[in-house]
């Protein structure tokens, strides 16, 4: 399963940096709002830590972790106005490149620099993402009406699929007028399948990610957290940055959605930097883990995403499923047949069979389970399937 997270912003609020940081592409950046369409795209590793310690048990032929594909487009908002005064939205071609993405990454810049200017001349993140909503808005208004369109010609069938339908889009067409969301919109489950047809922009999952100076990343941390963690945090206590950055992670949390702060130029220069150096200056920061492995976390966090392994001799792998998906599920995603002649599952906890060293001693303790068709597999089982398709 390829995850595609569409990276958004407004122009110089470094979203082309971060996708940079996150891909090692050395896509070009600009120092001033272009208004060009086209579009960067990279197929990234994603980042687990379970598999070297795997490799190193197996010493297997290779090693394969699952990938996230990024997709940065054009800086959005540079004519905003002029589209809110006629009620335009995104470009055809602009919606072409993320209207597929799984998850948005919208960037908001909080970090000062009269380097590089600011669109709007001020630093004001909570601005910012009511003028990237108010596009997205517009863009999902356009795709709903030429729906509407078709759908009152479906309608004089007197098909009561089409009359019901068009209930649903009317209802989405008024929230939308006035710039809503429709993710913030309640809806029965029904009336989301007929919107999931239209790939709405304001429909998906997203996250805001914070680009913050680098002087206040480890700060900008903490205080996501406490938020994150339900802790009150009061705003007139805040000043400057810090301030921008609490009210995008309280609205995030509003939304149900996730906010990361990340130092994008800062990322993109450890990148150039051998692993032990960009892991210890990390440390020397307070930092855990780069914020754009963070970004990739949350992405599949907001998708429901887990993780599950198969290691020996020839591959030590990762995969991805939807959380929930069954064992049967689980080994299509190695092949279809598998699926197809499921018999059982042979499963370990990756930290039981670390504990054991060898899938023979985790069976001597009764670690290695069998399980079948059933079973939901969870992140971090280590997974060897059964199966027959000679029938």
């Amino acid at each position: 399963m390829a995850l595609t997270i569409g990276i958004i912003g407004l122009p110089q609020s470094g979203k082309t940096t971060l996708f940079n940081a996150l891909t090692r592409a050395g896509a070009p950046i600009s120092g001033y709002a272009t208004s060009t369409v086209q579009a960067n795209l990279a197929v990234v590793k994603v980042p687990d830590a379970r598999l070297q310690p795997l490799a190193d048990i197996f010493h297997p032929k290779k090693v394969t972790p699952t990938t996230v594909e990024f997709v940065d487009v054009a800086g959005m908002g540079q004519g905003s106005q002029t589209q809110k005064e006629k009620r335009e939205g995104l470009s055809a071609e602009f919606l072409g490149h993320i209207r597929n993405a799984d998850a948005l990454a919208i960037v908001l810049r909080t970090f000062a620099n009269n380097n590089v200017p600011h669109i709007y001349d001020d630093i004001d993140p909570n601005r910012d993402l009511d003028s990237l909503n108010a596009e997205l808005a517009l863009t999902d208004l356009t795709t709903v009406e030429k729906r509407i369109e078709r759908t009152i010609k479906a309608a004089k069938s007197g098909d009561k699929k089409y009359v019901q339908e068009l209930e649903v889009l009317r209802f989405v067409q008024d929230a939308l007028n006035e710039l809503k969301m429709v993710s913030q919109v309640e809806l029965l489950a029904q009336d989301r399948a007929v919107l999931d047809e239209l790939f709405l922009l304001t429909l998906k999952p997203r996250m805001y990610v914070l680009n913050v100076s680098e002087d206040v990343l480890g700060a900008a941390n903490i205080l996501l957290a406490r938020i994150a963690a339900n802790e009150e945090v009061d705003l007139s206590t805040l000043e400057g940055e810090l301030k921008g950055i609490a009210t995008i992670a309280l609205r995030a949390k509003a939304e149900e959605a996730e906010a990361v702060a990340v130092s994008a130029r800062l990322e993109a220069e450890l990148t150039e930097l051998p692993e032990e150096d960009a892991n210890e200056y990390l440390e020397a920061l307070g930092l855990p883990q780069l914020g754009t492995d963070r970004v990739i976390q949350v992405g599949y966090r907001l998708l429901n995403l887990i993780t599950f392994l198969t290691a020996g001799e020839d591959e030590v792998r990762a995969w991805t499923v939807t959380r929930g998906a069954k064992a049967p599920e689980a080994a299509g995603k190695i092949h279809s047949d598998i699926e197809r002649g499921f018999i059982r599952a042979e499963v370990t906890r990756y930290e039981d069979f670390m504990a054991c060293g060898s899938f023979a001693a985790a069976t001597k303790k009764g670690l290695l389970r069998l399980e079948g068709k059933e079973y939901v597999v969870q992140d971090g089982d280590i997974a060897h399937f059964r199966f027959n398709v000679s029938k």
